[in-house]
Formats: C-alpha cells, structure tokens, sequence
C-alpha cells in the first residue's frame, strides 16, 4: 500500500513540477517577446553573408579591450533592443531575422532603412504616452521614426527627472531617463558616417547662379595647415573670420562631434598610444595639429568615406572596399598585438555554448522527472542513463565556454556576477554528478540538470538586463590573475556546495514530508550524508576563501578586515555551517534539524553572493545590480521549504508519538487481560 502511495506521489510531484517549469518558460518568453506584429520596412532587402562575415570580425576598441564588431553590435541590440535578434517584413510581405551585425550595418550605412526597424524595447506604454506618441501594446518595440515625433518632450522629461535622486524614481521616470538615454546614442550610430555620406557644401563656390561645390572631409583635412594660419592671421590683424569659413569650420565641427562617439575603429600607429581613434576624433585631431601622423588620419578618413559611398554602387562594390579598410585596420592592430582572439570571439558567440547548455540541462531536467515518476522500474534506470547524459553534454558545454572566455580575457573565469553565475552553475551540476557517483540514489543526478537549467536561465536574463560585455577588463583592484585564481574561485565554489546542500535539503524534506520514498531509510539516510558533505565542503571553502580574501584586502586596501557587507556575508557563511556541523556533532540536532538548516544556509550564500550588491555600500559592490524581485522570490521560496519541512517534522513526531501510546495502551490490555 506504501508503495503504491509513494508512486502515486511521485507522479503528481513531476507533473506539478514540469507544470512549474513550463510556467517559468511561458514567463520568460513573454518578457522578451513583447507582443505586437512584425515591423515592416519599405524597401528593405538583406546584407550578403560574404558582406557580414567581413564586418562581423571587424575589430573596434570598446570597454577597455579589442573585440570585433558582432560583440559590439551584440551587446548595443542587446541593450537597446532587449535581445539579440529581430524580426522585420520586407517589401513583398517576406519576413527577415535580422541578426546584431545586420541590425548595426544598417543603422551605420543604411540609415534611411534602420529607422523604421523595431529598435527600442518599451517595458511600460506611459513613457510614450506621456510624450504623446501613439502607443502599440503596453509592452511592444518600436523604431526611431515612431518615437521621433516626440523627442524634444522625451529629453525635456528626462531631465527634468535626472535631479531626483535614483532610488527616489518611479519606474516611469527611471525608463523615461533610461529611454533618453539610449534614443541619443542611437541617434549617434545612426549619423556616425553623416561626414562621408554628405561631406563638406563650400559655400559661395558656384558664384551667384551656380550651385555650391562639396568636398570630403579627408580633402578638407590636407588643408588644415593652411587653415589654421589664415585664422591666425585674421585673429593678429584684428579681422572676423570669414563668413565662409566660418560655415566650412563648423561643419567640420558637426561631422567630427556626430561621429567622435561609439565606434573606435582606427588603431594609432604607434604602439605605445592605447586608445583607439573614432572618425571623429581623428578628424579633429588633424583639424588642431594635434595628430602625431596626419597623413594616416586623412587616408582613413579617405578610406571610410569610400566605403560608405560604395554601398549606393551595389553591395559587392562596397564589400570591396570595406575589404580594403578592414586591411588598414588589421595591418596596424597585428602590428600592436591586438588581434589574437579577435576570430575566437566571432565564433564564441556565434555557437552560443549557454543557449545549447540550457537546452540539454533542460531536456535532461524532463528526463529526471520521469525518472522519479518511474522510480525502480526499468523506465526509470532507462531516464536515468538519459539524464546523466544529457547532464554531462550541458556541462561540457559550460565547460568549454568558460575555458574560451578565459583564453579571450586572458584572466581566471570568475571576475563579476556574471561569471559568477555560468561558473556556479558549472560547478554545481558537476557536484551533483559526483554526488551521484558517491551515492548511486540517482536524487543528485537529477537536481544536476534541474539546478543547470535554473542558473542558466538566471545569467541569460541578467545578461539581458544588464546589457553589457562581461569579458570586459576588470576594475583596477580585482585585476589580479593570482587572486582570481584563487580567492575568487574557492568563495564562489563554495557558493556552488552550500546551494547544493540547500538543494538536496529541498528534495529531502519534499520526499520525506510527502513519504514519496516508501520510508526507505537508506535512501533518507544517504541523502542526509550527502548534505552533511557538501556542508563540510562549504565551510571548507568559505573559510580559506574568506582567509584569502582578507590577505587580498591586505594587500591591496591595507587592511585584512573591514567589516565590509561581502565580508561579513562570507564570514556568515562560516559561522553558519560551523554551527550546523557543531549542533550536528553535539546531537542538538537530528535528520530534520540538519536539512532544515541546510536550506536556511541558501539564504545565507544568496545574500553574500548576490544580495550585497543592492545595498549600495562597501569595496564590494560591483557589477550589475538588476534583480531586486528575484532575491526576494528566492528567499520566499526558501522560506516555504522551512515551513513545510518544520509542519511535516512537527506531524511525523506527532503521528510517531500517537502510535506510542496506541501501543503502551495495547500492552496495558494485554497484560490486564
């Protein structure tokens, strides 16, 4: 009859849990798929692949470090568009996937077409409304030419919120400010090569009847010697400048400032220069006689206006010459020593590991739930073989795509809260997978799969939401190969075993608290080991991260102690689990007490590993800080898994205690009898 039940139990448990899985995917899509149709573009036809593969390994410096242009352009979409990809209708009803080098080609060099592509994500209707641009959904994507009619009101608004402090913001007023924000620096992308597509109008050149002549930029540039002694003579004889030179000086200055930001494309000559060059920066470098090698700056300018020229001749025409500046570009960033990985990122990104991890560890968390469903039978050996495969492929997945992002950052794999999310979840799941080995109970080797796929998830949606390039250089005073190497990763290890711990607890006090094990002893008392082990393996790894950190500190601040939130959030961690192992040793506290504190210490590692981030204080806080909603789910969720387990050890003592006294009162009969 037990076993009957607990099969029973079982099956309504995997039902209910993939019924919760599939809720947290519908929830997931609907976030990033905002509702509306497909964006129709008049006129619009695709670049050649041959034309993207040359652009997407362009290289360009950006955030500290050399990339190509897919990472930039990925990352750009990413933050303006809420994902990376899009969806548009060409002229004959044709339905194209417009990936981020596309997307960021035709802002560059098509910006008649990029304005009517849905570019910018809006998460609440208001902003628009209160801007008086008709609105779509009350979350949807719109492009420049829908929002445009009301730019002046949306920058009046936005600065009109920018003095209230951050916190103070409502979410209207902070998506008012962060809309803003990103409609201006879209609006440099989209005229970045304004310079070469309409160059300089030399006013008063046709005479009275005739039309005014243009020049290119780089043709104005071999003039500046002789520009700048004419104003210096007209400034010592006490002259105004000329009208016409005046206009000429001043488009000049418009071109160089629409193109001075966001693309560094142009590597100086010499190697001892770090910063890369914009358009615009090389025009007015040459311009003032600040340029150390002219002649270079004006043939780059010569070469990019030739370029974004060509793309009116017809695609292979402008491929040609991009060719060509590509060429510019590549000669001089070899010679500086700077295109080592520039291919391995083009194609890092392009497998996107994450995304095929996530569908393995995701197939492979289906898979343990039918394993559990099936218990012993042979289905469920059958699951199991399929779990633990489907397991493995996810990781070597996670495996490999740390070890590339290491050899591209040339740094240990752990260095912000991103990578501290793919590496945690990277070791967790090859915990379980050991877990399992040590135990053969299949319980680890099915949270392996499950615990993936949640990380997972986790870091796809921070890294939606934070919009940034996370291979990024680090801050000067984490920028430490040694220390990376080693506080860094034996605290975030250990991150990994006490949420593994918590894990386990949960599956324990379900399975116990609904007998969906028969009362199978052995298998409760294995897990109880296998928790009691990772608790070990927690303090273990907590401590001497924790004491390496403070030599860090030492080394680095001063001093080894400063009661900084990480800190005490580490320290937390050790005194925890030391008193979980003490109460454990001392018989203070049994099965239940154990699992019950182990899912308590979940809420202890989030709030170190994560949640010091949102207070706004301490040496710590870096990184991203998006996610507020979520910790706060997670420590609730904890919370219910307390609840349940202290009610179930509370009826288990009570049902225990009755039977007691059924069978004292049994043998009062008996012998009375």
């Amino acid at each position: 009859m037990k076993r009957n039940q607990s099969r029973i139990g079982r099956w309504i448990v995997a039902v209910l849990a993939l019924g919760a899985l599939g809720v947290v995917f519908a929830n997931l899509l609907i976030d990033n798929m905002p509702k509306g149709e497909v964006q129709k573009v008049k006129g619009y036809s695709p670049w050649e692949t041959e034309t993207v593969e040359v652009m997407e390994s362009l290289p360009l410096q950006d955030g500290g470090r050399i990339k190509p242009f897919s990472t930039y352009a990925g990352f750009k979409m990413l933050g303006l568009h809420g994902a990376r990809s899009m969806k548009i209708e060409g002229e004959n009803g044709e339905i194209f996937k417009i990936k981020p080098t596309e997307w960021l080609m035709d802002s560059l060099f098509r910006p008649e077409l990029a304005i009517d592509m849905p570019t910018f994500r809006v998460d609440n209707s208001k902003v628009l409304e209160a801007i008086d641009v008709k609105v779509k959904g009350r979350r949807d994507r719109y492009s420049y030419s829908e929002i445009e009619p009301g730019r002046d009101k949306l920058i009046e608004l936005a600065k009109s919120y920018e003095p209230i402090e951050k916190n103070d913001r409502d979410p209207v007023q902070q998506q008012t400010i962060d809309l803003a924000y990103n409609f201006r620096n879209y609006e440099s992308l989209l005229a970045y090569f304004g310079f070469a597509r309409s160059g300089i109008t030399l006013h008063g050149s046709g005479g009275k009847a005739g039309e005014d002549r243009r020049a290119d930029f780089s043709a104005v540039m071999t003039t500046a010697p002789q520009l700048r002694n004419e104003i210096s003579r007209t400034q010592q004889e006490g002259r105004n400048i000329d009208e016409r030179l005046q206009l000429l000086l001043q488009q000049v200055l418009d071109g160089a400032n629409f193109s001075k930001f966001g693309l560094f494309i142009l590597p100086p000559k010499s190697s001892t220069d770090e910063d890369w060059l914009s358009a615009g920066n090389a025009i007015m470098s040459v311009m003032t006689m600040e340029s150390k090698d002219p002649e270079l700056a004006i043939d780059d300018i010569k070469s990019l206006e030739t370029a974004v020229r060509s793309v009116a001749s017809g695609e292979k025409e402008f491929r040609k010459h991009l060719n060509e500046f590509k060429d510019r570009v590549e000669k001089r960033a070899q010679s500086r020593g700077e295109l080592k990985h520039i291919d391995t990122e083009v194609s890092y990104f392009k497998k996107d590991y994450f995304l095929n991890a996530l569908i393995f560890f995701l197939i492979g968390a289906i898979c343990a739930l039918a394993m559990w469903a099936f218990g012993q039978t042979k289905a469920g050996k059958a699951f199991s073989w399929v779990t633990l495969g489907f397991s493995a492929i996810g990781a070597g997945y996670c495996v490999t795509a740390i070890v590339i992002r290491c050899m591209i950052m040339q740094r240990p794999p752990v260095g912000n809260l991103y990578d501290t999310v793919i590496f945690i979840a990277t070791a967790g799941v090859i915990f379980s997978l050991l877990v399992e080995w040590m135990t053969r109970r299949r319980f680890a080797l099915g949270l392996a799969p499950i615990l993936g796929t949640a990380l997972i998830i986790l870091a796809r949606r921070y890294e939606v939401g934070d919009a940034g390039d996370h291979m990024d250089p680090l801050v000067a005073v984490l920028d430490s190969n040694f220390w990376l190497a080693t506080h860094v990763i034996t605290i975030s290890l250990g991150y990994s075993a006490g949420l593994l711990a918590a894990m386990l607890s949960c599956g324990y006090v379900l399975v116990r608290g609904l007998n969906l094990d028969g009362e199978n002893k052995d298998f409760r008392r294995a897990l109880t080991k296998a928790v009691y082990g990772c608790i070990c393996l927690t303090v273990f790894l907590s401590l001497v991260g924790t004491v390496l950190g403070g030599i860090w500190a030492n080394y680095s601040w001063g001093r080894f102690w400063g009661w900084d939130p990480k800190e005490n959030g580490a320290l937390m961690i050790v005194l925890w689990t030391l008193a979980i192992l003490h109460a454990r040793l001392g018989g203070l506290i049994k099965d239940w007490g154990l699992h019950l504190a182990s899912l308590f210490t979940a809420c202890v590692v989030a709030f170190s590993w994560w949640h010091v981030n949102f207070l706004g204080v301490g040496l710590h806080n870096y990184g991203f800080t998006a996610g507020k909603g979520t910790i706060w789910l997670f420590y609730a969720t904890m919370l219910v898994f307390i609840i349940f387990g202290a009610i179930a050890m509370l009826v288990e003592k009570a049902r225990k205690a009755g039977s007691a006294s059924a069978g004292d009162a049994e043998q009062v009969k008996a012998l009375e009898a």
